[in-house]
């Protein structure tokens, strides 16, 4: 059962649904459940825009890229990119984090918490320090120091740095964020999304969030007209700015009270169960139609 706050009556019908991916839209075996599809394809449908809005890079998402309608769009890698899923995940936007700032951060967060390893997400992929847990997906990454990878030759030729990520193999996973925004809090912006103590940084100002306003004011969409779903702290700034938001039965206790309602948990379909009333909501005023006076 979901335990929404209820709208004021004179809330706007929604018009877009953003929601994140791993443990919310997601179950944990990282498939989407035919009763999700069902329920976002009746979304679109009903007049109901959907949008993926993830942490995930666009070389990742072709886990939901045959569930995306009409605009195709998705944000990625925590604000810092639209991609068009209809068009081979191609780059729409890009917000990127400046490599000279990257590289302070590099500096502000060895100093903070020794022993930090760091990966660099750029838009053609992945390099990681040795000491960074490797992703397997994607054996062609190069292996060098951060300062290495951040590192170009001739300033603003290399690829844009979509966001840095850092690594601790011993702090508890909140500490290390706050020591993080702690140190260098004042240079981009800070937040996680893993169990672990893995920190994901993009550019000042680059969040969920502030990219989909930027989506939503390009349709004409205000906030309160906006559904979201989340379940880590990379969606709280999101869940907070849309007029109705919904942490799920496993998301994390800050992300509970930052949101408006709570659903089930992902693998109980809670995106689906709040989007189906969504709809049945949709198409009752649909068929009641505005009264009308002699």
């Amino acid at each position: 059962m979901t335990s929404p706050r209820s709208p004021r009556p004179s809330a706007p019908a929604p018009r877009l649904i953003a929601t994140d991916l791993d443990g919310t839209l997601l179950r944990d075996d990282k498939s989407v459940s035919e009763r999700t599809v069902a329920a976002l394809a009746a979304a679109e449908r009903a007049g109901i825009e959907v949008f993926f809005v993830t942490g995930r890079p666009a070389r990742w998402m072709d886990v939901v890229s045959d569930h995306v309608h009409g605009h195709g769009l998705a944000i990625c890698a925590n604000g810092a990119a639209v991609v068009d899923l209809h068009g081979k995940n191609t780059f729409v936007e890009v917000r990127p984090l400046e490599r000279s700032v990257a590289l302070d951060v590099v500096a502000a967060l060895r100093a903070a918490a020794p022993g930090t390893s760091f990966a660099v997400e750029l838009t053609t992929g992945i390099h990681y320090e040795p000491q960074y847990p490797p992703f397997f997906l994607d054996p062609g990454a190069t292996v060098a120091t951060a300062e290495k990878l951040l590192f170009e030759e001739a300033p603003g030729a290399a690829a844009p740095v979509l966001k840095l990520l850092a690594q601790h193999p011993e702090l508890d996973p909140d500490v290390f964020l706050a020591v993080a925004r702690e140190a260098a809090g004042d240079l981009a912006s800070f937040t996680r999304s893993s169990p672990t103590a893995l920190i994901e940084v993009s550019a000042l100002g680059v969040s969920k969030a502030s990219t989909l306003a930027r989506c939503c004011a390009e349709r004409g969409i205000t906030a309160d007209q906006v559904v979201a779903f989340g379940d880590m702290p990379n969606d709280i700034e999101m869940l907070t700015w849309a007029g109705r938001s919904y942490a799920m039965g496993n998301a994390h206790p800050d992300v509970i009270t930052a949101a408006s309602g709570r659903t089930v948990g992902n693998n109980e379909d809670g995106v689906a169960v709040v989007v189906e009333q969504l709809v049945a909501e949709a198409l009752t005023a649909t068929q009641n139609g505005p009264a009308h006076t002699a």
